[in-house]
């Protein structure tokens, strides 16, 4: 684990399945330790603790009791195709003042290049190659494979075992599914989606989804 953060406490923000698999891999590096707390929609519901970590109740208690000068964040906010939740919310705190720590599973394999923007996440078993760039909110899932010099910018998810090219570029928002495969050269296009096990051949306009093999825009 290398968080990228100097702050020490962290708060996560949402305990669904996403913010489950980031507590493993806080856990799996021994930052774990340093999550303060948890803020979700449901808290007040769930009452008690998550993980052995209180739940704190909703934003409104993170906002009156905790000051950006005394902790970082994590967006524990996944994606399913939009990544425009996941987007909202880092923006929301981020425009409150507060900062969100980078997260980087002990497993997973990056340059040393490899240039990786606040609030980032990349999850276990991942590999970055030399020259690539990584925006902020940025989440690479378990599994994906980023080849050399490839771009990706702010907000992006790469869903599980997706493998991208050298030399890819991957416009802001956009998410790329579960086994796709972009081959070397591709832009992909602002806030579109390419679907599971797709393969992308040539490039994706803005906002549009494609699917299948090879790729074409669904209509």
């Amino acid at each position: 684990m290398r968080p990228l953060n100097k702050c020490e406490s962290l708060i996560l923000l949402g305990c669904g399945g996403h913010g489950r698999v980031l507590l493993a891999a806080l856990q799996a590096g021994g930052g774990k330790k340093d999550v303060i707390g948890i803020i979700d929609p449901v808290a007040t519901k769930l009452r008690g603790t998550f993980a052995e970590i209180p739940l704190l109740g909703q934003e409104e208690e993170l906002t009156f009791n905790y000051p950006p000068t005394e902790v970082s964040l994590l967006n524990g906010v996944g994606s399913v195709g939009s990544t425009a939740k996941r987007a909202e919310v880092y923006n929301k705190f981020l425009q409150d003042g507060y900062k969100f720590a980078t997260v980087i599973h002990p497993t997973a394999n990056i340059a040393d290049d490899v240039v990786v923007g606040e609030g980032a996440q990349i999850m276990a078993g991942a590999i970055i190659q030399t020259g690539c760039s990584i925006g902020d909110n940025v989440l690479i899932n378990s599994g994906v494979v980023v080849e050399h010099d490839t771009k990706i910018a702010d907000h992006v998810h790469i869903a599980t075992g997706a493998v991208v090219a050298g030399g890819v570029e991957i416009g802001v928002g956009a998410h790329i599914g579960c086994g796709a495969t972009i081959i070397q050269g591709v832009v992909v296009g602002a806030s579109s989606v390419v679907g599971a096990g797709a393969v992308v051949l040539d490039n994706v306009p803005d906002g549009v989804v494609v699917v299948g093999v090879p790729a074409a825009v669904l209509a």
